[in-house]
């Protein structure tokens, strides 16, 4: 059984949501970068960051995308945010495809999709007060014209994420890093976003201030009408929030469906093998359970290999994986897995 969203008139097959509106749609995304070959004549490459990723986020919901460090989470984020332009595919946000658009088109469609970084200590110019930082898209955007508007407006958004008045007169040195990601999540929320990319912004956070984060994300998307792309490599965060879960690997998605469907039964064998890792507190259960490891390194992805990108460390690939490429197909209604076995 396959699934179709409608987007300016067409009809698209592929991974989807189930009910709601499509706010976002992105089609074979692919981003290369070219290295090497430069003044002291290296050899030239291709890194295939990203290569032939689809997805829909519908209105209201939280998307988990999950993998390895290096698989390409972050720079399919930055390709939605028209941070870097993709090499091929398309990029549609409310039915405008943003890689057509030229910067000063993309202003007014940068205001409805924000980013949350995750660095809370490099994402925060040193030099602005935490006011001034949250006043600038504010006054970049013509939200509110007037100086007095403005500081009335900070005064909402530290409110918001739970920050005091006086935290507005303060620099970013001077604050926590749970506080600075307060902030950071106050400087989106500023231009009433539609969509916000959420690129691990609990990874560099102590465990205890991680909760309260991810709490604060749920309550104000609830507030809101808030819809989330979640980057992460901590597969219980992601549990927690997330509505759908994608898995990455090598550029590619390799499994994308709800998230309880994918924790209890997963279908690739890449996912498995992310889940077993997980720990469980029950020394009991932990004892008794059986661990997946996978064999060798991640392959690189300037020479990535042929067929489908996993079988040189999947415990379960025959020969046929080895030269043939595995569509992202719906193995059962609403679950879609690249893999030639399941």
């Amino acid at each position: 059984m396959s699934t179709s969203s409608r987007v300016e008139g067409e009809t698209v097959t592929g991974p989807t949501a189930t009910g709601g509106d499509v706010l976002l749609e992105v089609r074979d995304l692919v981003k290369h970068f070219s290295v090497g070959g430069g003044m002291f004549g290296g050899r030239a490459g291709t890194v295939r960051a990203v290569d032939g990723v689809s997805f829909v986020l519908r209105r209201g919901e939280t998307l988990g995308l999950v993998g390895e460090s290096g698989c390409g989470k972050t720079t399919t984020g930055r390709c939605i945010l028209q941070l870097e332009r993709q090499t091929s595919g398309q990029v549609i946000f409310e039915g405008r495809e943003l890689g057509a658009l030229s910067e000063a088109e993309l202003r007014p469609v940068r205001r409805r999709v924000q980013v949350i970084f995750q660095d809370p200590y490099a994402s925060l110019n040193p030099r602005m007060t935490v006011g001034q930082i949250l006043a600038e898209p504010l006054a970049v955007h013509g939200l509110v014209p007037d100086r007095a508007g403005r500081r009335a407006r900070v005064r909402d958004l530290l409110a918001r994420v739970g920050l005091l008045p006086q935290h507005a007169d303060r620099y970013p040195h001077q604050m926590s890093g749970g506080q600075r990601q307060r902030v950071g999540i106050a400087r989106a929320l500023a231009v009433e976003p539609a969509l916000i990319v959420c690129d691990e912004p609990v990874s560099a956070l102590d465990v205890s201030i991680q909760a309260q984060i991810i709490n604060l994300l749920e309550d104000l998307q609830a507030e809101l009408a808030l819809t989330y792309l979640f980057i992460a490599h901590d597969l219980a965060v992601v549990r927690h929030i997330s509505d759908r879960v994608a898995v990455m690997y090598l550029g590619k998605i390799v499994e994308i469906t709800d998230r309880r469907e994918l924790y209890d039964n997963p279908v690739h064998p890449y996912t498995k093998a992310l889940l077993a890792a997980v720990p469980i507190p029950d020394p009991v259960l932990e004892a008794k359970r059986t661990h997946s490891v996978l064999m060798g390194e991640v392959p690189s992805p300037l020479n990535p290999p042929p067929g489908c990108v996993f079988h040189p460390r999947c415990p379960i690939a025959v020969d046929r994986c080895r030269g043939e490429v595995p569509p992202l197909r719906e193995v059962t209604p609403g679950h879609w897995a690249a893999c030639l076995l399941a």
